[in-house]
């Protein structure tokens, strides 16, 4: 080899070391996105562990059609009961969450306990009620000792300021910061997380058998919609969308088709 064909060799050898370099450092953040080639519609093609976003037939988010929810007699107002917890602020790229530690509380279902591991954000919101989207939907995610999903979501729309993000206001501000200044996961750690806000009785939910709404797209996880839509002020959603990259600030899956799903209403007769 010439010394001039070695040298180019050379070169293209850093150039690919400095690219696996880079591919490596940034394997932990999402492989999927909301638009383009990464976004909803290409997820199952990206990976095999994704195959259920193509070919999963229970998957969410929906639209909720409130003149064909099933009023069920069995369903009972959810039994969640949340204790304060350390909990730790990260932007995991595709969203920002806030993940708990210890038992921070658990939820009910036909006598299951379901403990709360962490909770996120989706804007605009994921799921739907007769076709309105709302401008932000919290999901809190349980998980069941052998393993089993629940997850309460939450609607929001533009109002008064939410009170449970006032605990965490700052520590956005020093997540978009840090957002900013690296490619890697931002943590921030912010202490005992007070849950009493996110537990407000409403005396409606409905729920369906769905999937996880981003992948893999994992099936069989039980959903319960609050009924009682919340409020946010718009400077609160924009903090939270602050430390996302731009490709990420809308993180909302188009809503799915229910194929012959019921969606059960529970609704106190004194409400």
């Amino acid at each position: 080899m010439g010394a001039k064909k070695f040298t180019v060799f050379i070169i293209l050898v850093g150039i690919a070391s400095l690219l696996v370099a880079y591919v490596n450092a940034h394997d932990h953040m999402a492989k999927f996105g909301y638009t383009g080639l990464l976004g909803p519609e290409k997820w199952g093609s990206l990976s095999p562990e994704y195959l259920a976003c193509s070919n999963g037939n229970i998957q969410s988010p929906i639209n909720i059609e409130k003149n064909n929810v099933v009023r069920s007699a069995k369903l009972e107002p959810l039994a969640r009961e949340y204790k304060p917890a350390n909990a730790t602020l990260v932007n995991n790229g595709f969203n920002i969450e806030l993940r708990l530690q210890g038992n921070a509380g658990s939820l009910l279902i036909d006598g299951e306990s379901y403990i709360l591991k962490h909770m996120h954000w989706h804007s605009p919101s994921e799921h739907t009620i007769d076709g309105n989207q709302y401008p932000a939907e919290l999901q809190l995610v349980h998980q069941s000792h052998n393993g089993n999903i629940s997850i309460v979501a939450i609607l929001f729309q533009f109002g008064d300021p939410d009170p449970f993000l006032f605990q965490i206001n700052d520590h956005l501000d020093r997540l978009a910061k840090e957002s900013c200044e690296a490619d890697e996961e931002a943590q921030i750690p912010i202490g005992v997380l007070r849950s009493k806000q996110i537990k407000q009785v409403t005396q409606v939910h409905f729920r369906y058998v769905g999937s996880l709404t981003s992948p893999p797209c994992t099936q069989n996880v039980i959903w319960n919609i609050l009924g009682k839509v919340r409020e946010m002020s718009k400077e609160q959603l924009a903090a939270l969308k602050a430390p996302l990259h731009e490709d990420y600030k809308c993180n909302s899956r188009p809503t799915q088709p229910i194929n012959g799903r019921s969606v059960e209403l529970c609704k106190s007769d004194f409400y």
